[in-house]
């Protein structure tokens, strides 16, 4: 028996008519019977005394219908009451994000997330280690790559060109780069995970790939630093076209050999857990979707991503 079945019984009782209030649930007579019989049978009385021309309540009907009515009543409650629980946005949302995208994109992104809902609080952790949740103080995380960990949980946000990139002042005294190979004679702004420098850059054109290694004067294991160094004039950089949208949009630096692509990147949302899941993760989810294609949408329109 199920509450739909109570709710018919309702229905007949206050219709006096079984086919009167099958057609206001827009249901069959059949059906609409078959739910008094089993409420009927579940409950061991009999609710209606039936004819071949009427039906009205039993003496147990007139005594029961206003407990079932309260009773229905209440079941509708704690439903509502537990969906509005679960879409509920509230609470403390401890986010980890990576340095450069954090700091220079998504700042402002969670500061309209938070005003559309204020009875949100984040709590943010900004840097390029991989986010270890047994160990750090965080339920989600955005990071650019596809999660090895197969009991992570996760929600692919968008892919993330790379791109080849300098300031105009630098490229002001050097010769611009036209193929991956001239990057020997430049200075390359490179990234250390650990004590791995990343100075081996792989480019793609068609079905060609290219790998070089750049000689470089300046290394550091903050992704932001490899901007601030690359607007500033050190050198060339890759970097996620996230990273560097202001910057190309500003004129601050240039998308340079733009037909020899670095390797590709995709951006994650990831929890170690299911319950961790919430309402408001999955709107930061979409949130954050939605600003990321709409500034790959307004670079390209732009002309520096094609």
């Amino acid at each position: 028996m199920l509450v739909d079945d109570l709710q018919v019984v309702l229905k007949v009782a206050e219709f006096q008519s079984i086919k009167q209030a099958a057609d206001s649930l827009d249901i069959r007579v059949a059906t609409a019977s078959t739910a008094v019989k089993r409420v009927e049978k579940h409950y061991g009385i009999e609710l209606f005394v039936r004819s071949t021309r009427q039906l009205r309540l039993s003496s147990a009907g007139e005594k029961y219908i206003p407990r079932i009515e309260q009773a229905v009543l209440t079941l509708n409650q704690i439903g509502q009451s537990a969906q509005d629980e679960l879409n509920l946005v509230d609470g403390e949302l401890r986010l980890a994000v990576p340095s450069d995208l954090g700091r220079n994109i998504l700042l402002p992104w969670l500061d309209d997330f938070i005003e559309e809902h204020p009875k949100l609080s984040i709590k943010l952790n900004i840097g390029d280690r991989n986010t270890d949740f047994y160990r750090d103080p965080v339920d989600v995380a955005l990071r650019y790559g596809v999660p090895k960990d197969s009991n992570m949980f996760g929600f692919k946000i968008c892919d993330v060109p790379r791109i080849l990139c300098a300031a105009p002042s630098y490229l002001n005294k050097v010769t611009p780069p036209k193929h991956p190979n001239d990057l020997t004679k430049l200075n390359g702004l490179c990234y250390q995970i650990r004590d791995l420098v990343n100075n081996t850059w792989e480019f793609s054109k068609g079905d060609e790939t290219f790998k070089v290694k750049v000689p470089s004067n300046r290394v550091v294991n903050d992704a932001e630093i490899v901007r601030r160094w690359c607007v500033a004039g050190y050198g060339v950089a890759t970097k996620s076209v996230l990273d560097m949208s202001t910057d190309l949009l500003a004129g601050r630096v240039v998308n340079l050999m733009p037909d020899y692509s670095p390797s590709p990147k995709e951006l994650w949302l990831i929890c170690p857990s299911r319950q961790l899941i919430t309402p408001a993760v999955r709107l930061l989810r979409d949130h954050i979707t939605q600003r990321c294609q709409q500034l790959l949408e307004e670079l390209r329109s732009s002309g520096h991503l094609v």
